[in-house]
């Protein structure tokens, strides 16, 4: 079965050796995403306007793979603090409440000090 590699255009793509999201039949695997904002390379340090970039970032990869949010069947938070998990709720409420995902937390250290959340999820495209 071919594989399709989606790219985010970010330059750490191409300097670590992954892609954004890979597309292999009705599956979608979208890599671990932080809150940065690629096109301006910024990123809040408020852990809740993290999420939101997080869960714009995978909507985009999801959007350029064929599907969508409501396809997404797993998702895996991973934060250095868990004391900040429940300020990330509402954007993940709004996000996954009616889809209602398979889900983990973990805490755990993240690439960049500045990163307060990474979100990777995986759909089936077609599945809701």
């Amino acid at each position: 079965m071919p594989r399709r590699l989606i790219s985010s255009g970010s330059s750490f793509e191409r300097e670590i050796g992954y892609s954004r999201a890979v597309v292999c039949g009705d599956r979608v695997y979208v890599s671990g995403t932080t809150g940065f904002d690629y096109t301006t390379m910024t990123s809040s340090a408020d852990v809740a306007v993290q999420t939101e970039q997080c869960l714009r970032n995978i909507e985009y990869a999801l959007r350029e793979a064929g599907a969508a949010m409501r396809d997404v069947v797993r998702v895996r938070y991973i934060l250095p603090d868990a004391r900040d998990f429940p300020a990330t709720w509402p954007a993940l409420r709004a996000a996954f409440g009616e889809i209602r995902p398979a889900a983990t937390m973990i805490q755990a250290g993240l690439a960049d000090p500045r990163m307060r959340i990474e979100i990777d999820v995986d759909a089936i495209i077609g599945s809701a």
